[in-house]
């Protein structure tokens, strides 16, 4: 078998898998920017939200930052996935980018 993944074949955001006779380009976990192989843990650097944390890239909770994220008044911060959104508490609701009392 010979290894196609030595020619380094595949994108910036997907790995090489040297399968027999062949290979694939496999997508990079999220976590990354760029990657060496399957998982968060073979980021060559992670992506922005994300921070490495015990050799794996892993989120970065925005919402228990000691800078508060989400600013205005009656809003609640809710984390996702390498990022964060800005929600209005309860019994609120977003009226024109203001959260105003339903």
């Amino acid at each position: 078998d010979l290894d196609e993944c030595a020619a380094s074949p595949c994108k910036d955001h997907q790995y090489c898998l040297n399968t027999d006779g062949s290979f694939s380009c496999k997508a990079c976990d999220t976590s990354c920017v760029g990657c060496t192989g399957e998982g968060s843990d073979k980021c060559k650097t992670c992506a922005s939200g994300y921070m490495k944390e015990d050799e794996k890239c892993t989120d970065i909770d925005e919402c228990n930052l000691p800078e508060k994220v989400c600013m205005k008044e009656n809003q609640d911060c809710v984390n996702t996935s390498g990022s964060y959104k800005c929600v209005c508490s309860e019994g609120f609701e977003d009226k024109d980018g203001t959260c105003v009392q339903i």
